[in-house]
């Protein structure tokens, strides 16, 4: 994605839905999460494990992997200039393996702090089969026009 393809604060309004993002969870999906957040309890590994230990359909998706999905969703619309501040998520329910789970956001929040740092609060969450599993709140920065750039901000100039 280049620049051009950055969404500016101007471009943003309050209620603004953003597009879905479907995927496919795969046994990998979920293997490889737990590999690179170096996550090595077995239910996020080991099938037999989590069907007969933890009582679970499958092995499934760690916190830290969800936690990067709903980066990955957020910046995916902001584009490369985007800048995560804060994110909170509360999860209610585990994606598993075979699933197919479904991110959905919402802008809720446009403004701009008072160093002239955009920023959008986005609610978001995660669907398996229409039922919520994770519900996110998260406030990312968005430059305030063409010659802006959150992620130059430092110090005091940087207050997520």
């Amino acid at each position: 994605m280049s620049d051009s393809a950055t969404r500016t604060l101007d471009q943003v309004r309050v209620g603004e839905d953003l597009p879905d993002l479907p995927y496919d969870v795969t046994a990998t999906t979920v293997v490889f999460g737990a590999l690179a957040t170096r996550d090595i309890r077995p239910m996020h590994h080991d099938r037999d494990f989590a069907q007969k230990r933890s009582g679970v359909k499958d092995v499934f998706l760690n916190t830290p992997n969800l936690a990067h999905w709903f980066e990955r969703y957020v910046t995916d619309w902001t584009g490369p200039r985007g800048r995560p501040g804060r994110m909170k998520f509360r999860m209610q329910g585990s994606v598993f393996a075979g699933d197919q789970m479904v991110f959905k956001g919402k802008v809720t929040e446009v403004g701009t702090d008072d160093r002239g740092c955009g920023w959008v609060a986005i609610a978001v969450q995660v669907d398996v089969e229409g039922k919520t599993m994770t519900s996110c709140e998260a406030r990312i920065a968005l430059p305030t026009g063409p010659d802006d750039n959150p992620w130059s901000r430092r110090g005091d100039d940087w207050q997520p």
